[in-house]
């Protein structure tokens, strides 16, 4: 190395941000992750003893110390280190430093360690090419990512790597960071006069969330951009702390594991009937800039899956909600996201509706059956000699009975094809289910009765059936006690139903 280098190193060094200049050089200057690197934890007693013959996949969220922990490794070890960068290399990056570690190890019997930042960034094929090399051993990988790699690194490399998960620093590891960077006296403040006040160091620790590197960046926006007083002292207060971090980090990829886990939390939330933590997950989207329209299409599954017939207004409210944003926007169409999502997780659940999943799964294991032919298109409208080649060619067979000249607007007749049972709907008796559980046990009583087969309305069609006790007018499927002769429904109106020739009957 030239003397030009030398100085042109550190001067880089010197100039480099206090989050860089802080990096832990040694275990011992670590803070945090004790679950894996405590006296007598599997992973220091590798580094300490340099026997890292296994690769190593470190995860965990940013400012969690993946890379600092790489580079102790890097400045202990006897093996050669490399360092790639994931977004930067690329396939031809990785053959050269396997080429080069072949002959380090041909020559000299010298091992190689290879870290990758943000491995995850890799696709398939560069992944792909670094299998066969950390399988003999030309490499050992070190591989950091902020991505679950069980989701983001291709199984055959994770299955010869040994995954560690870093975990957020806590308050007081956050405050050691802090303190030890306004201590030091080559690489932090420790040669300035810096006087941060007890509220100003608990909001940057408060704030930060777990990441040092975030609430070092914070602390040195406060020292370099606050004047001294006049007794040349850098006075950190609680106002200018806030400036220096005024809106926590949050921690959220809508394209990785935290976009779907926390999708996750916020719609077990709403159907778990939670609506503070409802509201909570809903808030962290929002914060973090997650897409509206994408929580209001998961509200719209929701209001079906989970609340369905307990509630048939949920559905309506989310739709009036998300057509209510449409129009208002941003900051205030969040009042229409909360009132959906406040809406359906005080709303009764239920999931009959996923009956539907039982019929197309018996469907796709039986196939479909052959529709009954008293209910096929067109079948009693055939007149003359085609009704005639029609009766021999598809046999005899009941015609259909049309409901509504029976009493409750139901008759017993055969709707599935032959040997199928069904009884796939079956209501919990949540909310609105309870009247539709009444209504379907009404029928299965005049069914077994066989009471519609003798009650049809040929004499007096107008005439209304008997109403049952559970349909009074104050249940919400009544019907309207004004409804009159001259509604449109009614049957004697010239535009209603029965005034007109029916396609099926």
């Amino acid at each position: 190395m030239s003397l030009f280098e030398h100085f042109g190193q550190k001067r880089t060094r010197e100039e480099a941000p206090l989050a860089a200049r802080m990096r832990p050089r040694t275990l011992e200057e670590f803070i945090g992750q004790e679950h894996i690197l405590g006296e007598g934890r599997l992973l220091r007693r590798a580094i300490e003893t340099d026997r890292l013959f296994s690769s190593l996949i470190f995860w965990g969220p940013p400012g969690t110390g993946k890379t600092s922990l790489a580079m102790i490794i890097a400045s202990t070890t006897r093996s050669h280190f490399e360092t790639l960068s994931a977004v930067m290399a690329g396939v031809a990056d990785i053959r050269r430093v396997v080429q080069e570690a072949k002959e380090r190890r041909g020559m000299y019997g010298r091992r190689t360690i290879l870290l990758i930042d943000e491995i995850h960034r890799f696709n398939r094929a560069q992944q792909d090419a670094l299998l066969p090399h950390v399988e003999d051993g030309t490499i050992t990988l070190i591989g950091s990512t902020t991505e679950n790699p069980y989701f983001e690194v291709v199984g055959p490399l994770l299955s010869r790597s040994r995954v560690f998960q870093f975990k957020p620093l806590t308050d007081d590891e956050v405050r050691q960071v802090l303190e030890r960077a306004l201590a030091d006296p080559e690489r932090g403040y420790g040669r300035r006069a810096v006087r941060v006040d007890p509220e100003a160091m608990a909001h940057l620790v408060r704030i930060a969330g777990g990441d040092a590197r975030a609430a070092l960046n914070a602390l040195e926006l406060a020292v370099e951009s606050t004047p001294p007083d006049e007794t040349g002292t850098v006075h950190i207060t609680l106002a200018v702390a806030e400036d220096s971090i005024q809106r926590r980090a949050l921690l959220y990829d809508r394209a990785g594991d935290e976009h779907y886990d926390t999708i996750s939390a916020f719609i077990k939330s709403v159907r778990g009937s939670d609506p503070d933590a409802a509201l909570y997950w809903l808030a962290k989207m929002v914060a973090a800039g997650e897409d509206p329209r994408f929580i209001l299409r998961r509200l719209y599954i929701l209001a079906a899956e989970d609340v369905g017939l307990a509630d048939p207004q949920a559905v309506v409210v989310v739709n009036a909600c998300a057509q209510a944003f449409e129009w208002v926007g941003l900051p205030e169409g969040q009042y229409h996201l909360a009132l959906a999502t406040l809406y359906l997780a005080t709303a009764p659940k239920s999931n009959a509706v996923g009956a539907y999943w039982q019929a197309l799964a018996h469907i796709e294991e039986h196939g479909a059956g052959p529709v009954p032919l008293h209910l096929r298109d067109k079948s009693d409208l055939f007149h003359g000699p085609l009704r005639e080649h029609y009766r021999q060619t598809m046999g005899e067979h009941p015609g259909y009975r049309y409901p509504h000249d029976y009493p409750e607007g139901w008759v017993e007749q055969q709707y599935l094809p032959d040997g199928v049972e069904g009884q796939w709907f079956r209501p919990k008796g949540h909310g609105y289910e309870r009247i539709i559980l009444r209504r379907l046990e009404r029928l299965r009583k005049m069914k077994r009765s066989g009471e519609s087969a003798h009650h049809r309305f040929a004499a007096s069609p107008a005439s209304p059936a008997s109403p049952d006790s559970s349909d009074s007018p104050d249940s919400p499927d009544s019907p309207d006690s004004s409804d009159s002769s001259d509604s449109p429904d009614s049957p004697d109106s010239p535009d209603s139903p029965a005034s007109q020739p029916r396609r099926s009957r």
